[in-house]
């Protein structure tokens, strides 16, 4: 046989190889959802000349993609704040937003610090002692590790929760590199904690209740937007990340650590 007769593919494997390829190019040309049904999409608007651009329509809604395109960013950040799903479709699928890293360890030293001013404001000392300033500084690195660790526990909770619930309905296994991500975004919240320093000196235990819940909530709509699921599921998730905090919080009461005055103990008394 001449080597004409090997030179191409089979037909049945150059169809199947060409199926897979083209399933493949689909995919990654969907890379956008529609905020309003989560539908994928290839792109969100069209650019003509002279920049005169069209929104996409969803196929599926027959409403725009993503209206937030054209809206302003303080616009989408209120829209955001009141927790509307499409907001947050917005900031997750269709937007390239690295800052999700450097935000959640803003928020932590934000949570650290208050408990460290607290744990400082009960503790009142005027001793000048270099050795009394280095003992306050290691008190605030405590409180970091120890709000670290919570946080760790919390979204432990959330990802245990949901792996089981997968392995139990036989679902496809959703993205936790995503949802991560969207935990740690919508834990902007937690930046109301130095306000409620600054400005309210004789806070009350319901400005600090008030903002956990909002924190909550942020978590709750990230959750159901991310993995498309119902409300139910993911307001499990939140009990079963809060009951895995609650038991760490718990383990650093047993062992005497000072979790940072009244914020620990109102943090979950309604939960």
């Amino acid at each position: 046989m001449g080597p004409g007769g090997r030179s191409g593919p089979r037909s049945g494997q150059g169809d199947a190889e060409g199926a897979v390829s083209a399933s493949t190019a689909a995919a990654a040309s969907c890379r956008y959802k529609c905020i309003e049904c989560s539908q994928e999409a290839r792109e969100l608007y069209r650019d003509y000349n002279h920049g005169v651009l069209k929104l996409s329509i969803c196929t599926s809604c027959q409403k725009p993609v993503d209206k937030y395109i054209e809206y302003d960013p303080v616009i989408i950040l209120i829209n955001a704040v009141l927790c509307k799903a499409q907001a947050y479709r917005h900031i997750l699928f269709n937007t390239k937003i690295n800052m999700h890293r450097k935000l959640y360890i803003f928020c932590l030293l934000c949570e650290a610090y208050l408990r460290w001013w607290q744990l400082q404001d009960s503790n009142q000392n005027t001793d000048p002692d270099d050795f009394i300033r280095y003992a306050k500084e290691w008190d605030f690195y405590r409180m970091f590790a120890i709000a670290s660790l919570e946080q760790a526990a919390f979204f432990t909770g959330i990802f245990t929760f949901l792996w089981v619930g997968r392995l139990m309905t036989a679902k496809k296994q959703p993205s936790f590199i995503l949802l991560l991500k969207a935990l740690l975004l919508s834990s902007y919240g937690k930046l109301l904690l130095i306000p409620a320093v600054i400005w309210e000196h004789d806070y009350t235990p319901l400005c600090l209740r008030l903002i956990k819940v909002f924190v909550l909530t942020s978590h709750f709509q990230a959750i159901r937007v991310t993995l498309n699921i119902n409300r139910k599921l993911s307001f499990l998730a939140i009990l079963s990340g809060l009951l895995l905090e609650s038991t760490m919080v718990y383990f650093f009461q047993r062992v005497e650590w000072h979790l940072g005055s009244d914020y620990a103990s109102y943090k979950y008394q309604d939960f």
